[in-house]
Formats: C-alpha cells, structure tokens, sequence
C-alpha cells in the first residue's frame, strides 16, 4: 500500500499548491514561465495518477484489511449515487444551466458524491485510503474557492441556458450506463453490477 499512498501523497501537493502555498506557485511561474509550470504540474499529476491506480491495484491484490462491511443495500445507493455525479461532472463541462449556476462547481460536487458513495459500498483499507483522501481533497478545495470567490480571483458561472441541463442530464445518463455495463469493469476489473 506504500506506493498507494505515496501516490495520494503527491496528488495532494501537487493539487493543494494553490489553496495552501501560492507564493510557491507564483514563485515557480516566474522562474520557468507559465507554460513550464504547467507542464511541470500536468506530469506530476500523470506521475500521480499512475501511482494511485497502480498502488491501488497492488494493495487491492494483495487483499487489504476490511475496516467495515458494509450492508448490501449501500451498492444500490451508490448506484443511485454515481448517477447524480455523472450528470454533475458533465454540467460542469457545459455552458452553464441551472445544474452549473446552483452549483457553481459541479465537477467538484461529482468528485465528492463519487468518493462518498465508494466509501458507503467499499471498507476495505485501501478503498477508504483512497475515497477518504480525495474526498477531504475536494472539501479542502471547495473551501478555497470560496475564498478564492470572495476576494474576486475566481468568477463563478453565469447561466446561460436551461437546454445545457437537459444536455447534462442525457449525457450524464449515457456516461452513467457506460461505466456501469462496461467501463468500470474494464478499467478497474470490478463489475459495479456484481
């Protein structure tokens, strides 16, 4: 589980740099430009993200400790879960509606019902290491950009029109079903159907 959380470690900073250390991220632009920083943050989150599925895989192979088991009936709720994220995560990629505006962040809401809902149908170690760690990530985040709103840095979207609901919701439907009936037991070898 080591490489696991080393994994979540550099996630972490890597992605709390700007809540937590922006002198650092101002500091680091001005040395090797714009573009450099963000090349540099892109391949540590890539390093990042292959540590994590690789960690995960790992520890999930070699059998973790159940912390808890859950009831049966928490895979249905977080089914029904999974489907408000993926709708949320795809408004958050539209032109705002009402889903965006009400929300102003919806792909960190998506992000943050996707980790509650894995923590309510999985208790094994490293599942809750891991659905823990990036939901106390995104709470940390929301938390900074209200900060982050308040002082004027960052704008919060305008609506634009109802129909970017209707998109979302349709789109979200079909992203839901595919890593339902195919995609989440292809790239994490367990069917959520199971």
């Amino acid at each position: 589980m080591a490489l696991l959380v080393a994994g979540l470690v550099l996630f972490l900073v890597t992605h709390l740099i700007r809540p937590f250390a922006p002198g650092l991220r101002a500091a680091g632009i001005a040395r090797i430009g714009k573009p450099g920083w963000m090349t540099l943050h892109g391949l540590a989150s890539l390093a990042s993200l292959a540590m994590i599925v690789c960690g995960f895989v790992m520890a999930r192979d070699s059998g973790g400790e159940m912390l808890y088991t859950p009831p049966t009936f928490m895979a249905h709720i977080a089914l029904t879960l999974m489907l408000i994220a993926s709708i949320c995560f795809v408004a958050g990629l539209l032109p705002a509606g009402h889903i965006r505006t009400r929300l102003k962040f919806p792909v960190l809401v998506s992000v943050k019902i996707w980790a509650l809902a894995h923590l309510l149908a999985n208790g094994e170690s490293y599942s809750v290491l891991l659905f823990v760690t990036i939901l106390a990530w995104a709470v940390v985040l929301r938390i900074s950009l209200k900060k982050r709103i308040a002082s004027g840095e960052t704008l919060l979207p305008v609506f634009v029109s109802a129909r970017y609901d209707i998109m979302a919701a349709a789109a979200g439907l079909v992203l839901y079903l595919a890593i339902v009936l195919k995609l989440h037991e292809w790239l994490i070898g367990v069917s959520p159907m199971a």
